[in-house]
């Protein structure tokens, strides 16, 4: 559906004005330092081709969320130096992204030269999509490359706004390579293709639930939405969590599984603790036997093995959701485990961006996975089915 959207490829940008749209919103330490650098180098592709086309190098992104107006944490002047290092280059840094300083330091650059905007999300505007604030960008550039698969289920002024007011528009490399990996999994798997969906509610990823039934071999639930479905099927939960109003839902997604012939699992055993407080006892039960009182925060031994068997002789694995409260080192196993086992299986492995992301990353499997989605948020409304409004905001390929 969406890879007939222009491409960078097809524009010529030597002696373009050309505004990148980026998604640098990495993590930072307490001394602002960035502890993962993924985004930064999942965009280099594009930034480097533009400077190789000799093209001037507008770069944009938000950082966190400092609702409006300027945050001196949330500034994007350490990625500026990480930049600087990747593109062995200078990177000229901007104290905003419109405004008289920011035009005239555009207006004296030259072919190949690159330069950062400050965080968009210090302007209010930003994220309200005002049109007088993406005409101001607009005016900076003379082609728009959005790049920025993480924000590309939003429409803020530097993702959809942006599009009317310039000369062209292109989806940039990561853009590209996202949309394929996620949409050509979904729309055309190599078979067995098996999903495995955690988290902890059933609700956020109930589109992709359904979206995926229909496609998928086999459906494997972990984290904290295991328990709804338990809860629905009459089972003692404790003081798991839980979707009361998702019951129904629930039940009726197993049989609506089991209808289309799809494979459902769901955890037998679970790590259990008295409290979420460090420390805390735990002990590891079936299912049936969740003592009152006591929550789960994990699944079992027994649940992993039941797991990674399942995803033996996949040929296509999608992973949307840790097993369990994988930040805390006690309840980290399961979801550890299931890493393990998707990077070792003989298949095109795709994880959806976000929490995923990062447990695959602590488990030290990520360079072992297919295709790490950026995108948390975009990767799921992509594989939910539903348009993603910065693609639908770019021009289509000329037949």
């Amino acid at each position: 559906m969406n890879l007939n959207k222009q491409t960078i490829d097809d524009l010529d940008l030597h002696g373009q004005r050309v505004f990148i749209r980026a998604d640098f919103n990495v993590p930072l330490d307490e001394n602002l330092n960035i502890t993962d650098d993924t985004r930064i180098r999942s965009t280099l592709p594009t930034i480097n081709h533009a400077i190789d086309e000799g093209a001037r190098v507008i770069l944009a992104s938000h950082l966190g969320r400092p609702s409006g107006k300027p945050d001196p944490r949330l500034s994007l002047a350490p990625v500026a130096k990480r930049l600087q290092r990747f593109l062995k280059k200078d990177v000229l840094f901007l104290p905003d992204c419109i405004g008289p300083e920011v035009e005239e330091a555009v207006a004296k650059m030259r072919d190949g030269d690159v330069v950062l905007l400050e965080n968009l999300r210090f302007h209010r505007e930003e994220q309200a999509n005002d049109e007088g604030f993406a005409k101001a960008l607009a005016s900076l550039a003379d082609t728009y490359v959005n790049d920025a698969f993480g924000t590309v289920h939003r429409s803020h002024a530097s993702v959809t706004g942006i599009t009317k007011f310039v000369k062209t528009a292109a989806a940039g490399f990561l853009m590209k390579k996202e949309i394929e990996y996620l949409e050509g999994a979904v729309a055309n798997p190599t078979r067995p293709f098996v999903a495995v969906l955690g988290g902890a509610k059933v609700s956020g990823k109930l589109g992709v639930i359904n979206n995926l039934q229909k496609k998928v071999d086999k459906v494997i639930i972990g984290g904290g939405m295991a328990f709804t479905f338990f809860k629905a099927l009459g089972l003692e939960v404790g003081n798991s969590l839980v979707e009361s109003s998702m019951l129904d839902v629930a039940l009726e997604m197993r049989e609506t599984a089991r209808a289309n012939g799809v494979k459902f699992y769901l955890p037998v055993d679970c790590v259990v603790a008295t409290g979420m407080e460090p420390g805390a006892e735990t002990k590891i039960v079936p299912v049936q036997e969740i003592p009152k009182g006591w929550t789960a925060l994990d699944i079992g031994p027994a649940s992993v093995r039941l797991f990674t068997e399942a995803l033996a002789n996949a040929k296509t694995i999608l992973w949307n959701g840790p097993m369990g409260v994988f930040e805390m080192d006690a309840y980290s196993r399961g979801t550890f485990a299931v890493a393990h086992a998707v990077a070792n299986a003989y298949a095109l492995t795709i994880v959806g961006g976000g929490d995923t992301a990062l447990a695959v990353h602590r488990a030290g499997e990520s360079e072992n996975i297919s295709f790490i989605s950026t995108g948390g948020g975009a990767a799921l409304q992509l594989l939910e089915g539903k348009p993603l409004p910065g693609l639908v905001a770019l021009p289509n390929r000329e037949p």
